[in-house]
């Protein structure tokens, strides 16, 4: 007779299309992708990319440490970049790309250096060209990855001026740690301080590192 209590090992099925794995993947094309510096050199194409930190703040040295010495392996913020077309739900053809990457670093490069805290030559790119369609779930592959301070605690760094009909709204915590942007002196102060958010960017980070 057959004991009822006996147990059984469950085979989990292989699924190539587990985030994970996708996540695994993504990282792995990003990180074979070569260094430059800020500000981009015109090119064409569409995307994602990230931005690493090599400076001296000292609420950012544990970030700064793991891409010193051309290791560049945690940055610091991740974005994409789409095709026109593609906002609009359209999809386009690899000849017609556009300067989607090059115009969003070059936004980025000029947001680094309003900033009064922030220095441009301490930060680098790199980019990876993806098609259209799959640029949204790159994106948050490599942003669950590396969970980017910029992206998860220190939010608003790829804002844009709200407009004058805006003024109302609060300023972003980017802004707050980093005071320059011209537009964003006008809005509403943060709903907490510079040294608040200095304790928070190095409890995140120790807590990332497992320190």
């Amino acid at each position: 007779m057959k004991n009822s209590n006996e147990s059984f090992i469950t085979l989990e099925p292989y699924n190539p299309l587990d985030k994970r794995r996708i996540g695994e993947q993504v990282a792995t094309a990003l990180l074979a992708q070569p260094i430059k510096n800020l500000p981009p050199e015109k090119f064409i194409g569409a995307g994602v990319y990230a931005l690493y930190y090599t400076g001296d703040l000292p609420s950012y040295s544990l970030l700064a440490s793991r891409n010193k010495n051309e290791q560049y392996l945690l940055p610091i913020y991740v974005g994409k970049a789409v095709p026109e077309g593609a906002r609009k739900g359209g999809q386009v053809a690899n000849d017609t790309q556009g300067f989607a990457l090059y115009k969003r670093l070059s936004d980025h490069a000029k947001s680094i250096s309003a900033a009064k805290n922030l220095r441009l030559s301490d930060f680098q790119f790199r980019v990876l060209a993806v098609d259209d369609i799959w640029i949204p779930l790159t994106e948050s592959m490599l942003i669950e990855k590396f969970l980017p301070v910029w992206n998860c605690l220190l939010e608003g760094f790829g804002n844009h001026d709200p407009g004058k009909g805006r003024k109302n709204m609060m300023k972003p915590a980017w802004d707050c740690y980093h005071p320059g942007r011209t537009w964003a002196e006008h809005l509403k102060h943060y709903s907490k301080t510079a040294e608040q958010l200095d304790k928070e960017i190095r409890d995140y980070l120790k807590k990332q590192f497992n320190l």
